[in-house]
């Protein structure tokens, strides 16, 4: 009760007594003098006894709040000086204005004055932006900073502890990796045992040796195959050292002249080991799509890193999964009632080849099939051949718009997609999401972004084509197989093109493609008249790489007018061209396309790994053979983004 309510009642409480005591003592007096004198008298005893109580009572009630008053004062001064928690007040300048004893172990002797930088160069930037909570470190203490800018008020809570809890979890999380020996089965065929033996015997030596420094307990389970458990410090740690695993493997294995890799899949960021063994798997899925001798960590987010990819795909001499997938795909088209063919978008000569070749697929085995093509999207460079396609009656009736596909599918239709396995990239993503079953035939090494479950996949980034690819399952139809003129020499003009005339990205299993083509009907002469390209083509190609210069290390960078736009097919035709300079490892040329998009086409003879290059621009490709497209951005803005990407590409080694 607040003390003038109480002495107001206590007042009230005496006045109430005092007049019961007058009023009994006057009636006592009326009838008994002696006694009502009596009374009176005891009555002035209880009054001055009363108030003496009360006044008691008032001065310890005063002497009580004064203590208890003092007590809460000198409570909350030691709390401010003593609690460790920092606070900071600071001025309209972001100068320290007034700090408590724990914040000035972080303060000059002189604070009072002093920046708020000081403290920590972030603590302005902060305020400015209106932030309310922020994670800071200063020193070596982690802090969570809450910030008042309305009183001008910082609070630090120590969070260290916390925090180093947390990074000791976080380094004592278990990672599991599963580690592939690319190719063994290929370079160990009719090898030596005593060669071979040796050979593991030094593979497994240096895997033993990576395992021990970096405390990876490593198992192997087969004889190309090995399974590693281990935690995120020592994940850490090998990512320091870029995986140079891979590069020791390849070097002593190049001892022996035996072209051996490694390619190795990382699943981290789970608490499940069983989850933990699907991202591995899926992490070395990637990693083999990309053609190998490269490590793919994948976290629970879907985040994915790589590294290494260093050297070309070596090219399989066997073909058992030719034959296999080739048997495989001819089920799915015979359980199909229609066979729709897709390419990505601007199709090239390779994508127009590889359809043309699984519409022969669908054709031997009776299955009706369509290619889809957006008119309005050809490129110049297969101008001619569509031309040409369009005087063939029976070629001609089974090319369809992305409209008529829609209206053709059923849901017993199968999907073929051809050059690409990016969603992004098809020419109508609808059939993607319409059509149940989807096959997916690809040269590209593969990349984070990949068609949804698809029922067959076929991706061989050794491959120089699509084309080729599609050649070889079209030999291992049951069915022989006769082709017409035109499709043999499209599919063979797919292969050269990609192969710069067989010179780039050329294996034994390109030439005995190309020699089955030959065999069936395809015309060189004919491919040549096709690959023909117009003068004023050649001058606007000229043109665009006129002003190529040497960056850094052989890297030639070209790059057209910001007024100007080129199409994508001339843009990497000049980097083609860019190629063949003297003391040029790679070359990249920078433009705007038709659509207002900028566009970089990159290219290399296989001693830089262009596909690292456009990744980090979120592009991809191959390794000799990448492009990306950049949204919102000017030439000027691209070509410092491609330096910043050349330079991270050049230091990290990868």
């Amino acid at each position: 009760m607040p003390r003038f309510l109480l002495k107001r009642w206590h007042g009230y409480h005496v006045i109430a007594l005092f007049t019961i005591a007058v009023i009994m003592a006057a009636i006592l007096s009326f009838y008994q003098w002696e006694v009502g004198l009596i009374a009176l008298f005891l009555l002035g005893l209880l009054v001055i006894f009363t108030f003496q109580a009360r006044a008691a009572f008032e001065k310890d009630l005063e002497q009580y709040i004064s203590t208890l008053s003092y007590r809460v004062s000198k409570a909350g001064e030691e709390a401010v000086s003593q609690i460790p928690i920092g606070i900071v007040l600071y001025n309209s300048q972001y100068a320290v204005q007034w700090a408590n004893p724990y914040m000035l172990e972080y303060l000059p002797d002189e604070f009072l004055g002093r920046p708020l930088d000081d403290i920590s160069g972030e603590l302005a930037p902060l305020i400015e932006r209106g932030e309310r909570e922020e994670k800071l470190t200063i020193g070596d203490r982690y802090y969570h900073v809450t910030l008042k800018p309305e009183e001008r008020l910082l609070y630090f809570f120590d969070m260290t502890e916390t925090a180093e809890t947390h990074a000791l979890y976080t380094e004592e999380q278990t990672v599991i990796g599963f580690i592939y020996l690319d190719n063994y089965d290929e370079v160990t065929q009719g090898m030596d045992d005593q060669i071979r033996s040796k050979l593991m015997s030094q593979v497994t030596s240096a895997l033993n040796h990576w395992a021990n420094k970096h405390d990876i307990m490593l198992r192997r389970t087969s004889s190309e195959r090995f399974i590693a458990v281990f935690n995120q410090r020592s994940l850490y740690e090998a990512e320091e050292t870029r995986f140079d695993i891979l590069d020791e493997i390849r070097d002593v294995t190049a001892k022996e002249k035996v072209p051996l890799t490694l390619s190795i899949g990382v699943g981290s960021g789970e608490s499940s080991l069983r989850e933990l063994g699907e991202l591995a798997q899926s992490s070395l899925d990637l990693a083999l799509g990309r053609g190998g001798d490269q490590v793919a960590i994948k976290e629970k987010s879907g985040q994915v890193r790589f590294y290494g990819g260093k050297s070309n795909a070596m090219e399989k001499r066997t073909r058992v999964r030719a034959r296999v997938i080739s048997h495989a795909l001819r089920d799915f088209v015979l359980e199909s009632d229609q066979v729709i063919i897709m390419g990505h978008k601007n199709p090239d000569m390779d994508a127009i080849g590889a359809a043309l070749g699984v519409l022969k697929i669908a054709e031997v085995n009776e299955t009706d099939a369509y290619i889809v093509v957006d008119p309005n999207e050809i490129n110049p460079d297969v101008k001619k051949l569509m031309e040409e396609v369009e005087r063939h009656d029976f070629l001609w009736a089974h090319f369809i718009t992305p409209n008529e596909a829609m209206e053709e599918m059923t849901r017993h239709s199968l999907l073929v997609v051809v050059d690409t396995h990016k969603p992004s990239l098809v020419i109508e993503q609808r059939l993607l999401d319409y059509i149940d079953r989807v096959v997916v035939l690809d040269h590209h090494r593969r990349g984070e972004e990949f068609i949804k479950d698809p029922v067959l996949v076929y991706m061989e980034p050794y491959a120089s084509s699509t084309a080729e690819l599609v050649t070889e399952l079209l030999e291992y139809q049951p069915k022989k197989v006769k082709m017409d003129v035109l499709e043999a020499t499209a599919m063979l003009a797919g292969i050269m093109v990609d192969t710069k005339s067989f010179a780039i990205r050329t294996g034994s299993r390109t030439f005995d493609a190309a020699s089955f083509l030959k065999a069936n009907g395809a015309d060189t002469a004919a491919v040549q008249m096709l690959l023909k390209e117009d003068i004023d083509q050649y001058v606007k190609r000229s043109k665009l790489i006129e002003n190529a210069s040497i960056y850094q290390e052989g890297m030639a960078i070209a790059r057209a007018s910001e007024d100007e736009s080129y199409d994508q097919i001339l843009i990497a035709q000049a980097a083609d061209t860019l190629l063949t300079m003297n003391n040029v490892r790679a070359s990249f040329v920078i433009s705007r396309l038709n659509d207002g998009r900028v566009s970089i086409s990159a290219r290399s003879l296989g001693e830089v790994n262009v596909q690292l290059i456009m990744e980090k621009l979120h592009g991809g490709g191959h390794l000799t053979n990448a492009a990306t497209q950049i949204q919102d951005a000017n030439l000027e803005e691209a070509h410092k983004m491609l330096e910043n990407a050349i330079d991270e590409y050049l230091e990290g080694g990868a």
